[in-house]
């Protein structure tokens, strides 16, 4: 994968950003898109709806950090 270096988690195409209240088109756990010091994470479940941004996020969605895995 492009920009993919070891030890980085994959990502989704893109890097599609995802706004809040949309569906969670995958299970897993996303951050912020803001690209400041500080890192905001949610853990989502695919087919609910994505939470808002925290207070003080200058972001504008989230972007899938690390798929879930399935056992």
């Amino acid at each position: 994968m492009a920009g993919a270096g070891a030890g980085t988690a994959p990502r989704m195409a893109n890097d599609a950003v995802f706004h809040p209240g949309q569906i969670v088109p995958a299970s897993g756990i996303y951050r912020c898109d803001d690209t400041c010091s500080h890192t905001y994470e949610s853990t989502d479940v695919k087919g609910h709806r994505f939470p808002p941004l925290p207070h003080g996020c200058g972001g504008t969605g989230w972007v899938l950090e690390r798929a879930a895995g399935h056992h």
